[in-house]
């Protein structure tokens, strides 16, 4: 398997021949109003996709299918839903299916625990978008762990540092962890995705698996840069085993 970050926490995983996107936000820069009550007025997305119109349009016509981990603008967005054809294979947790379906999607299929697609082993793994009345607020959401040919990818999703995460790591000792990072919050309340403790407490309890940190300088309401995790990492002594890919790059 490998993987490649497109912005944000869209990816692009390629597995046994197949290809499967994975939270597409495509639209272009500055597409969306910011995200509510955050310290500032920009438009989402901050920043535009490495690749140009006609390759996006490639990798639509090659994807295989979608993953959600769920269904808020900075992974699931108009224009993804727009471009999409409307029968592509789309797997999503089982409280976003009627959502989906509602757009016109016609091939959803909710991962409720686990399942099996062209030899690729995909479980399901919830997770926590925050703490208090803002995590209940910020609805259900879910990680994936991915599984072939005796490789391991854990897709954690937008998740804060939590018990049904630590349980993922014990029960699944992933190869390789994505963590969404850059600690989105409100003008109220914690961060909603992980922070640096919360990575930095990951890369310790899963001492053996490379780690891999996205999700960063894309949406309004982020707090923490590329540069800040990568010096964090690096006083930790981490920087060895868990990378901050860049916009575009390949790396898994």
């Amino acid at each position: 398997m490998n993987l490649q970050l497109l912005r944000n926490a869209t990816q692009i995983l390629s597995a046994n021949g197949k290809t499967i996107l994975i939270d597409p936000m495509l639209g272009p820069k500055d597409s969306y109003d910011p995200f509510p009550n955050t310290r500032n007025t920009l438009r989402n997305p901050l920043v535009g996709l490495p690749i140009n119109t006609s390759e996006l349009r490639q990798l639509i016509n090659r994807t295989d299918a979608v993953l959600l981990t769920h269904v808020h603008l900075d992974h699931w967005d108009v224009t993804a839903r727009e471009m999409l054809p409307k029968n592509i294979t789309l797997f999503c947790q089982p409280a976003n299916t009627d959502i989906i379906c509602a757009a016109g999607f016609t091939n959803v299929i909710p991962v409720n625990d686990e399942l099996v697609w062209e030899g690729i082993h995909i479980t399901r793994i919830s997770g926590r978008h925050g703490t208090g009345e803002i995590g209940e607020r910020m609805g259900i959401v879910s990680g994936y762990v991915i599984t072939h040919a005796g490789n391991s990818i854990y897709i954690a999703g937008d998740t804060i540092w939590c018990p049904e995460v630590q349980d993922a790591l014990d029960k699944y000792q992933p190869a390789h962890i994505v963590l969404n990072g850059g600690a989105a919050r409100f003008i109220t309340g914690d961060p909603i995705v992980m922070d640096i403790n919360d990575i930095i407490t990951v890369c310790n309890y899963a001492p053996t698996a490379k780690v891999y940190v996205v999700h960063l300088e894309t949406a309004n309401h982020s707090t923490e840069n590329r540069a800040d995790i990568r010096t964090a990492l690096q006083a930790h002594q981490l920087s060895n085993r868990c990378h901050v890919p860049d916009d575009g790059d390949y790396f898994i």
